[in-house]
Formats: structure tokens, C-alpha cells, sequence
């Protein structure tokens, strides 16, 4: 394939993005995931290898955490434990190396990442500022931070994924889903869309727009640990996850709510940024260096 003058910007900003959700080296990080040798959960053709695959994930992940935050217990946990704002980018790359391992990893590697989160969750416990105690190993909230991750990823790829899933494959996605859901401690996740709707609706008297809630969200969406030159297409980035939202999450995180604008504006600038992440992260050069590796 022919260079193109275009290709020094291409590989440079996926260079950028990838070096914040992978560190320094993303390519090792890759090469950890990807050909370490032995069986996998999932085969190429499931529907979850699809959706994590995607530059949509970005859109998801805001989304999934603005979502997770009205469960106060949940909150309290992550405000009290995870230190997402004195290391947002560290929390960002665990995450990312989570989902790539248990999604594309050999299975001893999953199976490993797995039992070192579930050794975090079984440390993370205390009371919240109401006074209600809290462990992150409880069946419940995991179930819930599963149901939130899972409808907004899934969501995120049906409005910015380069190939949409169909209906029956995003039952099978939520399915995907269950299996690391179950290793991780959830009992009875939902295996079907239909399934993942009711328990959203189940949770939803007990969901809330706590400080710690609002507070997070203002981290996220306003006071972001980007540099300024990225601002912009940051702030498209936080449109669109706000965008997939429910509407009755709004209040409660002080969030405005404009369907008309949310249906064209943000939805036009949120799919042309996710066109633009896709074509950096697909990059030749990278290819390149990912077959090498």
C-alpha cells in the first residue's frame, strides 16, 4: 500500500490515544493480549469481539461511568477507592487491559486478571456518607456496575459502531458478557437485551444523584485531565456519552437533557469523531507493527 501524507497524522494521533488506554508501550500490551498462545473464551466471529473492538467503546466507557455513578454504594466505593482523580489515567488503562484480556486473552491470562480483581473487590469495603455499609464483592452492586457497562457499551456500538449489531446478535453480546460477568462474582447476569432492560428497571429505585455522583461527573465532563489542544474533540467525546443516556439520569447528575440536538447535532459530531479515532487506530503502520509483533 502507497503512503499518503496523511499517514505521519494518522499514526501519531493513534500513538496518542493508544498510549493513554494501553501506557507507554501499546504495542507490548497488545502483543500480551493478542498472541500469547493458547484457547480463548470467545472465538473471532462472537459479537463481543465485535463491540470492544470499536472505536465506540469510547463513547461507552464515558457513558457506562455517569450511568454506574447513581447507585450511591457504588459511588461511595469508587469516590473512597479507586483514586480516579488523582490517577485517571491509570484507572483507564486497568480497565482497558480488563476488558482486552478477558475479551481477546488466553484463558490462564483472563483467568489471572479476573482473580486479581476479585482479590481488589474483597478489600474495598466501608460505609457510605449516609451511613449504609458497603462491600464491592457484593453480588448486587457487581451486578449492577455489570448491567450499567454492558447497556452502555452495547448502546454506544448500536448509535457508533462501524457495524451494528443485529438483534440476535446483540442478545449474544449480552450473553458474551455474562460468562467473565459470572467469573467475576455476579450471579444470574443477564443473557438476553430483553433481561438487561428489566434489570435496569429493577435498579432504578434504588439509583440516586449523590454528591460524590455529581461530583464525578463534573470531573468527567468538566474539569477532564486533558491537554487543552484536545479539548475539543474531548468535549464532542462527552457529548455523545451524555447523548446515550437515559433521560431520567439528567437530574439527577444536573445533566442537560435536548433530545432535538441530541438526535442531530451531537449524534452528526459524535459519529464523525468516532470515524476519526477509527481511522487513526486502524492505521497501516500500525497494522504493520501489530503483525510483527
Amino acid at each position: 500500500m502507497s503512503a499518503s501524507p496523511l499517514d505521519p497524522l494518522r499514526t501519531g494521533l493513534a500513538r496518542m490515544i493508544l498510549t493513554k488506554v494501553a501506557g507507554p508501550d501499546p504495542q507490548a500490551e497488545r502483543s500480551r493480549v493478542h498472541d500469547t498462545p493458547g484457547p480463548r473464551w470467545f472465538a473471532p466471529d462472537r459479537p463481543i469481539r465485535r463491540v470492544h473492538g470499536d472505536a465506540s467503546m469510547f463513547a461507552g466507557g464515558l457513558r457506562a461511568l455517569l450511568l454506574q455513578s447513581l447507585h450511591p454504594l457504588a459511588m461511595a466505593a469508587v469516590s473512597a477507592h479507586s483514586g480516579y482523580r488523582g490517577d485517571p489515567w491509570g484507572r483507564l488503562r486497568r480497565t482497558s487491559y480488563f476488558l482486552a484480556i478477558t475479551t481477546y486473552g488466553s484463558i490462564p491470562a483472563a483467568e489471572e486478571a479476573i482473580e486479581h480483581v476479585r482479590s481488589i473487590h474483597e478489600r474495598v469495603r466501608g460505609t457510605s456518607p449516609d451511613g449504609v455499609k458497603y462491600r464491592a464483592s457484593d453480588p448486587h452492586l457487581l451486578k449492577w456496575v455489570h448491567v450499567a457497562e454492558v447497556d452502555s457499551f452495547l448502546k454506544a456500538h448500536q448509535r457508533y459502531g462501524a457495524n451494528p449489531l443485529d438483534a440476535t446478535e446483540q442478545d449474544l453480546y449480552v450473553e458474551d458478557a455474562a460468562l467473565v460477568a459470572r467469573k467475576l462474582g455476579v450471579i444470574d447476569p443477564p443473557t438476553t437485551v430483553a433481561e438487561l432492560d428489566q434489570m435496569l428497571a429493577e435498579y432504578r429505585p434504588e439509583l440516586r444523584g449523590t454528591t460524590e455522583a455529581r461530583q464525578a461527573a463534573r470531573f468527567v465532563l468538566v474539569h477532564p485531565p486533558v491537554p487543552l489542544a484536545v479539548r475539543p474533540a474531548y468535549g464532542i467525546l462527552t457529548a455523545a456519552a451524555v447523548g446515550l443516556l437515559p433521560w431520567w439520569t439528567r437530574l439527577p447528575l444536573r445533566l442537560p437533557y435536548l433530545p432535538l440536538a441530541e438526535q442531530t447535532v451531537v449524534r452528526a459530531v459524535g459519529t464523525g469523531l468516532t470515524k476519526t479515532m477509527r481511522w487513526a487506530l486502524t492505521a497501516p503502520t500500525l497494522q504493520e507493527t501489530r503483525a510483527e509483533g
